[in-house]
């Protein structure tokens, strides 16, 4: 009758309990951690920001680093997810969108945006019209792609070398985080619930101003109104991550920035708005009118402290401040009669949102010449300086000191 071997069966046992490294719980979880903000870190880095915007260029060292790392981390095949990304981009908030929770929903962009991103995947139109200069070497057509879960299972092996049992544990955590931080977060609630920056043509949100968790990701309204940018924080409360390590990088000398959020000049103040004011207007409209909403809500707040002091009502405008400074393409239709009310009853506001959605025509009307677009930008600049409202006059005469 043959014995267990009683060594060979402890040593097994022993390492299902603790695995080859031997760690407490919470060394544990801060490698999980760690690993897991890697793998954030080159989807941000590489995937978005280097591949799919150019906002930047990689050397070679972190670009096969991140790449390496995704395959093991993830299964992710360059080529689709910069594709799908870019079609994102391109079509956003329509029915082509493969992720739009104003198109899909909310709750099905949360809880099952991986699958969309994998039916997307399988689109060869997408793939082929949205892939340009996606890496093509022999790596990524002989590893990357054509074994693309392999890695995953090969950090699974890792996972169970290094921690035993609790390995399983760690590499779940792995294969889910980049499913519900980027495919359900900033996906879905960076395109649903927050606070924006800009008036970006789509219903892109800030879903935090601390870009840590997801990379700098969290900062998505400033992204998708300046895609090309390498760092997507722009107000100085506001922190991306992601930027810090690109900037030691590129201190290091193995990355090189192409392209930030361009600033807004301004120099002396013409005496008539011009072809170089619009220009700069055009060029720099989604900081501009950024300003303009601060000014607007400025003067609803005035407006609001007026009514308290004359023991009004202010729980109608209240109720339509925030929509003020809205496009009127983005008020809910639920709000539309209470901003109506507002503005009615509010004179000086109903000025300043008309007068905001003419300056907003300038760039909008294709058919008009360059002469006629001045001349149209000097005539609204007089009429705000001629309104009597401090605000429109303040705003429209620094507008004639913008330059590009």
């Amino acid at each position: 009758m043959l014995l267990p071997d009683w060594s060979v069966l402890n040593a097994g046992i022993d390492w299902l309990a603790n695995g080859l490294w031997n760690l407490s719980w919470w060394e544990i979880v801060l490698y999980t951690l760690a690993t897991t903000h890697i793998t954030i870190a080159s989807v941000t880095i590489y995937l978005h920001r280097h591949q799919a915007h150019r906002a930047l260029d990689l050397h070679a060292i972190p670009a096969h680093f991140f790449r390496f790392w995704l395959w093991l981390a993830t299964g992710q095949v360059t080529k689709e997810w910069v594709s799908i990304h870019r079609k994102h981009h391109a079509k956003c908030e329509t029915i082509d969108d493969p992720h739009s929770p104003q198109s899909h929903g909310i709750k099905k962009v949360f809880w099952q945006g991986a699958e969309l991103y994998r039916a997307e995947s399988k689109n060869q139109e997408t793939l082929s019209k949205y892939s340009q200069g996606c890496p093509n070497d022999w790596l990524e057509r002989n590893v990357y792609t054509r074994y693309s879960w392999q890695g995953v299972g090969l950090m699974m092996i890792i996972d169970l070398a290094l921690f035993g049992a609790a390995g399983l544990t760690v590499w779940a955590v792995q294969m889910v985080w980049i499913p519900f931080w980027a495919a359900g977060v900033v996906n879905g609630v960076g395109h649903f619930w927050g606070y924006r920056n800009f008036e970006a043509p789509d219903a892109s949100t800030n879903v935090s101003p601390w870009g840590i968790i997801i990379g700098g990701e969290e900062l998505h309204n400033n992204h998708h109104t300046y895609p090309t940018s390498a760092k997507f924080s722009v107000k100085p409360y506001e922190f991306d991550i992601g930027w810090g390590y690109i900037r030691l990088l590129e201190k290091a000398g193995l990355a090189r920035v192409k392209k930030t959020v361009p600033r807004l000049q301004l120099g002396a103040i013409q005496p008539v708005a011009n072809e170089k004011t619009l220009e700069a207007l055009i060029a720099h409209r989604y900081e501009v009118m950024a300003g303009y909403a601060r000014d607007l809500r400025r003067a609803c707040k005035a407006e609001i402290a007026a009514l308290k002091a004359r023991q009004g009502d202010v729980s109608e405008l209240e109720s339509a401040r925030r929509w003020l400074h809205r496009d009127a393409d983005k008020v809910p239709a639920g709000a539309v009669p209470q901003l109506a009310q507002a503005r009615a009853a509010h004179p000086v506001l109903d000025k300043m949102v008309t007068m905001r959605e003419e300056l907003r025509q300038l760039w909008l009307n294709t058919s008009q010449s360059r002469e006629q677009l001045a001349a149209d930008l000097a005539a609204w600049c007089h009429r705000a300086e001629e309104s009597g409202i401090a605000a429109l006059r303040e705003f429209s005469i620094k507008l004639r000191a913008v330059r590009a």
